[in-house]
């Protein structure tokens, strides 16, 4: 949990096929990049038929208590995409997650941002617990009825007609090639059909379409890299429907489909999933990587193995403790990727010593923090925000996850009396 670790998305098939114990070091050595559809996706469990006995409750907690306490919430990929097309923001596609929000804080001569926890991580602490709102039950049984309402056989249709025009494909990778095509050409009715299917109001979707034909209906990937991707991931999907590469006859195919959208916020992309692994890795770039859900588990398993021979007076001391990189010995996945997309260096920082801490450069920088934290919003302190002087992430992380302590017990200490202190109780020392 260094913050610096490889940016892996993940689906819900990934989740589902770990222990606790197993998401312990998921979350340790992994940096999330989660997607909104990763959310939808478990609150829908609420309304299913639960095999082997137990409850949709017992299900989405299970997979609350799994899902990583680090990285980044992404914005909903159809936001990204209308602020785009309005000329309101460049999407950065650097494999790192887009987030929103962000308090912009000034202490002192100290200027920062406070992202305080979404909402969707406070949810997944009350599903943790088998707390649920009436909303989220009441969606949840709306996500449900309208997946199993959904037909695709109109964007079957619709792929015929694009291989009707343009030739049948004889693989996935021959219909992305097609996508590609069709959306290239200026003034592109695809392209303009695109523009069309967003559920924006009215007067949002005429800003977007004019926009686009006044500047002459360039070829979408020019004029807005990241929907073009988004639309060629939802044009190969239709051709691949077309062309009976891809079932029509599971619904869920239109949702599995939508993690690729966020393809361009990661390193690493890992499922379970049949689609996933037939699609994903035609749309990921040179360095990027596809990680079978199964090569997943199987590491997470052996480091849980790895780190469970350690001596218990280091194990006491909690995960953020001693998981700051993976094994330097042995053959282990993740030490691999952590070759692959991280510093060089890190295996010669991971056998330096670490240096003693400070307990008064410990206590001011708590009081730094809890002042950030505390701090009101300040629009001056917005400006020139990559010379900040911090970024402060808040989140809840639990003490212990399956049979893993995560953090130092002083840092356990601290918080408790941090909270007895706003509590008029006793007063931190």
């Amino acid at each position: 949990m260094s913050g610096m670790e490889p940016i892996i998305l993940f689906d819900k098939s990934t989740l589902q096929s770990l222990s606790v114990d197993e998401s312990v070091w998921f979350d340790a050595l992994y940096y999330a990049s989660m997607t909104p559809v990763f959310f939808v996706e478990t609150l829908a469990d609420l309304e299913k038929e639960i095999a082997q006995g137990r409850t949709p409750e017992q299900v989405v907690g299970n997979l609350a208590e799994k899902t990583p306490t680090g990285g980044h919430i992404n914005v909903y990929h159809a936001t990204l995409c209308v602020h785009e097309l309005l000329g309101q923001t460049t999407v950065e596609m650097r494999r790192v997650p887009i987030i929103a929000g962000g308090r912009p804080v000034r202490v002192g001569e100290r200027r920062g941002t406070v992202y305080e926890e979404p909402p969707e991580r406070q949810a997944l602490h009350r599903w943790e617990e088998r707390r649920f709102l009436d909303v989220e039950r009441d969606f949840a049984r709306g996500w449900r009825q309208s997946l199993s309402g959904l037909n695709l056989a109109t964007l079957k249709a619709d792929g015929r007609a694009i291989i009707e025009r343009e030739g049948r494909p004889r693989d996935l990778a021959e219909a992305l090639a097609i996508a590609r095509r069709v959306l290239e050409r200026p003034q592109s009715r695809y392209t303009a059909g695109i523009l069309e299917s967003f559920r924006v109001p009215g007067n949002v979707q005429r800003r977007m379409i004019e926009r686009w034909r006044e500047r002459g209906g360039p070829p979408i990937r020019d004029y807005a890299p990241y929907t073009a991707h988004v639309a060629i991931v939802d044009t190969l999907f239709c051709i691949g429907l077309g062309a009976d590469l891809i079932s029509a006859d599971r619904p869920s195919n239109k949702i599995d489909i939508a993690y690729l959208y966020y393809l361009p916020f990661c390193m690493c992309f890992t499922s379970n999933d049949g689609l996933h692994a037939r699609t994903a890795p035609l749309f990921l770039g040179d360095g990027q990587h596809f990680v079978p859900g199964h090569e997943l588990k199987a590491d997470l398993a052996k480091l849980d193995a790895h780190y469970s021979a350690l001596p218990d007076e280091v194990k006491e001391r909690g995960v953020m403790s001693f998981a700051h990189y993976p094994p330097t010995e042995g053959d282990f996945l993740v030490s691999t990727l952590w070759d692959k997309l991280m510093v060089r260096e890190w295996r010669e920082r991971a056998k330096q010593p670490e240096e003693p801490r400070s307990a008064e450069r410990d206590r001011q920088l708590i009081q730094m923090i809890e002042a950030m934290g505390d701090a009101p919003r300040d629009d001056s302190a917005a400006r020139d925000a990559e010379k900040h002087d911090a970024v402060m992430f808040q989140r809840m992380v639990p003490v212990r996850r399956g049979k893993w302590r995560l953090v130092p017990p002083e840092a356990e200490e601290a918080e408790r009396r941090a909270r007895d202190s706003k509590k008029g109780g006793t007063t931190p020392s």
